[in-house]
């Protein structure tokens, strides 16, 4: 079972939300950022008193509902972004409203609450993601990964790819090139 947590940032949240588990006696595994794997359910109780006792630390345990929606929403996006081949398609508002069966406001609004970022700031991640996997093991160029993935031109794709990872894409395909070659020499 996996706990969905809003606020849980960076090393200070995995340890508060640590020790509120410790505290309540909930067997635990891996905590990520947001995210807590717990290996049996939680009882009624436990999740009341979870809930109640993250609060006060500016945390708040988000209802699976929401959650199963918003998880919905990535893997629909995740999808568009992997099979995108440059045919025209409907826009990500348009594709994500008519596939959950919500106005996409709601669904911006719910991914918000539940992530704490943007839609728009998932998708961008997610393209970005797609362009490094394509650059290293695509072996098509650049202006082809920008015309698959629908962007604008070569350049809007460098400006945002160099925007989110702060080096060109060029730059990107030379360090991860001189790192496998590296990788290579020390197992020979």
């Amino acid at each position: 079972m996996k706990l969905y947590i809003k606020n849980m940032v960076g090393l200070p949240g995995k340890a508060l939300v640590k020790g509120e588990l410790e505290r309540l006696k909930i067997p635990f595994g891996l905590i990520d950022i947001g995210v807590v794997e717990l290996p049996d359910g939680l009882t009624p109780k436990q999740r009341v008193q979870l809930k109640i006792n993250l609060l006060p630390l500016g945390l708040k345990l988000h209802e699976a509902k929401k959650v199963i929606l918003v998880e919905k929403i990535k893997t629909a996006i995740l999808e568009m972004i992997e099979y995108s081949d440059g045919h025209p398609i409907i826009s990500y508002s348009e594709h994500l409203s008519a596939k959950m069966g919500y106005d996409y406001t709601y669904l911006a609004n719910i991914f918000s609450e539940v992530y704490g970022f943007s839609i728009h700031q998932y998708i961008i991640s997610g393209k970005i993601e797609r362009v490094k996997e394509l650059l290293f093991t695509g072996g098509i160029s650049l202006s082809q990964i920008s015309y698959n993935l629908h962007y604008s031109s070569v350049a809007h794709l460098s400006g945002q790819f160099k925007k989110v990872t702060g080096i060109s894409p060029t730059c990107y395909k030379l360090i991860r090139q001189k790192r496998e070659d590296m990788a290579e020499l020390q197992q020979a």
